[in-house]
């Protein structure tokens, strides 16, 4: 398993072995032991796995959980394609604003760790585009916010004319939500994640 670190502090990517031959291809997307020693910690208890199924052109994003609770996420493309973009929109985090891109493909199968507190979006480049997530929350509507994917102070590769649900076409631009105070706190994300870690720790002993 390969691991990079992400322009985002504390966002990771995974990159499985494949094991490829005349049957088809196995791989695990996801190894106990390689995300503990690049994350320093565990993976978070598991409360909520989802499964979204994307067109060609669309545009999911910019969503994120209001902390507390908090949200941290495990999230693999199962099939089709997608760029997957995580965004720092933590009040005090030391990459604030800033934002990296991931291509999630059946070539290379990587993964991404998304830190509490952090916003999620994904362009799907085929149809049929599924994203598989394991989260650390279990889902509260109320608590799921979303800001504005087009928002040109972030300028995220996004193509011209994505396909957007309602919700997020009406989504606040960062500088929109932090003057609302509805942007999560770095060092309450950071305390929440550890606590996660730990909890999930004393599970498995």
């Amino acid at each position: 398993m390969k691991v990079r670190t992400l322009a985002v502090e504390g966002a990771l990517e995974f990159s499985p072995q494949v094991f490829a031959d005349d049957r088809g291809r196995f791989l695990s997307p996801f190894q106990e032991t390689a995300f503990a020693e690049a994350h320093g910690g565990p993976l978070f208890p598991v409360r909520q796995t989802n499964h979204s199924v994307s067109s060609r052109g669309v545009v999911r994003g910019i969503h994120y959980t209001a902390t507390p609770p908090g949200c941290a996420k495990y999230v693999y493309c199962a099939a089709g394609a997608a760029i997957d973009i995580v965004v720092d929109i933590r009040v005090g985090s030391p990459t604030f604003g800033k934002w990296d891109s991931v291509l999630m493909d059946q070539n290379h199968h990587r993964t991404l760790y998304f830190p509490v507190g952090v916003g999620h979006a994904f362009v799907a480049l085929e149809d049929n585009t599924v994203m598989s997530y394991m989260v650390s929350t279990t889902y509260v509507a109320e608590n799921e916010l979303a800001l504005d994917v087009l928002d040109p102070a972030l300028g995220l590769p996004i193509p011209q004319d994505p396909i957007l649900s309602e919700r997020d076409g009406v989504a606040l631009t960062l500088a929109q939500a932090r003057e609302q105070g509805l942007l999560p706190d770095y060092e309450l994300c950071r305390q929440i994640e550890w606590e996660l870690t730990r909890a999930e720790a004393g599970s498995s002993l």
